[in-house]
């Protein structure tokens, strides 16, 4: 299949609208077509500080306005990230991301913990994802210099939405961070976030503006939002399975060679919902007891799981082509 950037409104539009059986038809032969489909890649995210953000992001506890159970913590130690990686790497996954409950990289004794974070998980044939805020290209350049992979950094949701769930930086602004994450030749790991009060043509908008960049995310995490009290959208109502089905399987079909990862939301759904999804065209998963700070299942939940399904995991760096000269991913 084709790969295309120039997908209209009315094209995906059409394409999110069809027969929900249809559809996931659909995706699951573009699936087939372009994937190994019964390939999904376990990632582990786990909060290297926690809390205390300036932004107000309205789905976030970690935002430090909002009055919620989230206790503040500081930049972990580079042994304590050292031994988490090394629990999930036991257990399967191929990539960690570190996150951090911060507006934007600083250049400081923080972010030179982080760059060491970095190198010594690249060092344990991890993948190495960051998502640390708003950033620059140096900082960008620098991730990359010590290993690190991808960064993430969502769009969370359409451009028109934007500012209702979030006033403290513009959409702008993180597509700003998604460019100098792509000119320092790091893979792109971007999606957005289902059930923020947003209507289905904010839901379209999103995964336009996502399929229409000039080289589309490596990885497009869909999210399920888990309403937290405290936060402003706590008594939002939780997105149902054929609204998540939807936007992965359009999303997979829209963007045939990324990444469409099954993200927050995951421990709300029976196998059977989850089955459906990875037939919509899902191939990854964040596994682990915690998803920063939200409940997620644990690694031997989905052991077990990808033993029902037949799924398998997927290994580092698979399909990446490495420069033999400098020994790096070239993304």
């Amino acid at each position: 299949m084709t790969v295309r950037n120039d997908w209209t409104l009315s094209e995906i539009t059409n394409i999110f609208n069809k027969p929900l059986l249809d559809l996931m038809y659909e995706a699951a032969t573009v699936h087939r077509e372009n994937k190994a489909y019964a390939e999904v890649q376990i990632s582990s995210l786990i909060s290297i500080k926690t809390g205390g953000c300036k932004e107000d992001c309205a789905y976030c506890p970690q935002a430090a306005r909002y009055q919620t159970d989230i206790e503040v913590e500081p930049l972990m130690t580079v042994e304590k990230v050292k031994a988490r990686a090394a629990v999930a790497k036991a257990n399967g996954a191929s990539r960690l991301c570190m996150g951090a409950a911060w507006r934007e990289v600083r250049d400081n004794k923080d972010f030179d913990r982080v760059l060491e974070m970095v190198s010594e998980v690249n060092d344990m044939g991890l993948e190495v994802c960051c998502t640390l805020g708003m950033l620059t290209y140096d900082q960008a350049e620098r991730l990359k210099a010590a290993g690190c992979f991808a960064y993430n950094h969502n769009i969370d949701t359409s451009s028109d939405n934007y500012e209702n769930i979030i006033t403290t930086r513009t959409f702008d602004d993180r597509i700003n961070t998604l460019n100098n994450v792509r000119k320092a030749k790091l893979s792109v790991c971007c999606g957005g976030i289902v059930g923020l009060g947003e209507t289905d043509e904010d839901r379209v908008k999103m995964l336009h503006t996502l399929s229409t960049m000039e080289q589309h995310p490596d990885s497009v995490p869909i999210n399920a939002l888990v309403p937290v009290q405290g936060t402003p959208m706590e008594n939002n109502q939780r997105v149902s399975i054929d609204e998540m089905i939807r936007m992965i399987a359009t999303a997979r079909i829209i963007m045939p060679k990324s990444v469409v990862r099954l993200s927050a939301g995951r421990n709300e759904m029976s196998i059977a919902e989850q089955a459906m999804c990875f037939m919509a065209g899902a191939n990854s998963i964040f596994a682990g007891e915690k998803l920063l700070t939200t409940p997620n299942p644990d690694f031997d939940t989905d052991i077990q799981m990808f033993k029902q399904l037949g799924l398998t995991p997927r290994k580092a760096f698979k399909d990446v082509v490495i420069n033999t000269e400098t020994m790096e991913a070239i993304v």
